[in-house]
């Protein structure tokens, strides 16, 4: 099980902004925010924690540089959510990457949807339980 996840990202209150959106309709929000100016040892000036129910579970830290580009998934509670993470998504600037629907492919009550963010890293919200 994965505890947590960090994100480079090249423009953190863009990024934040987009994820504090777009994550919304799953729950999300920010945690915590540490600075560097507090803890010296921080690998960025400033990084935050984004979760939902209080533990947060993405970390968001600026980098200079294009970061590699990776695929989040977030679960959501059905399929609701899904369509209403999609719609956060566009809003705060996401790009289309595949609009809601069955993915049949991967197993028959596989639901998600996929947009890119201001990185272009691909994240989705994905429901497993039958509409």
């Amino acid at each position: 099980m994965i505890d947590h996840l960090s994100v480079a990202v090249t423009s953190y209150q863009r990024s934040l902004d987009f994820y504090l959106a777009a994550l919304a309709p799953l729950g999300y929000e920010m945690i915590m925010e540490l600075r560097r100016d507090e803890i010296p040892q921080l690998p960025a000036p400033r990084i935050c924690g984004l979760g939902a129910g209080g533990k947060p579970d993405l970390w968001l830290h600026p980098r200079e540089g294009a970061p590699t580009v990776m695929h989040l998934a977030f679960t959501a509670a059905d399929r609701k959510q899904v369509d209403a993470f999609f719609a956060a998504a566009l809003v705060a600037g996401g790009v289309s990457n595949g609009e809601p629907g069955p993915r049949p492919h991967y197993h028959p009550d596989y639901y998600g949807a996929f947009v890119l963010d201001p990185d272009g890293h691909n994240i989705e919200a994905v429901c497993h339980v039958r509409g």
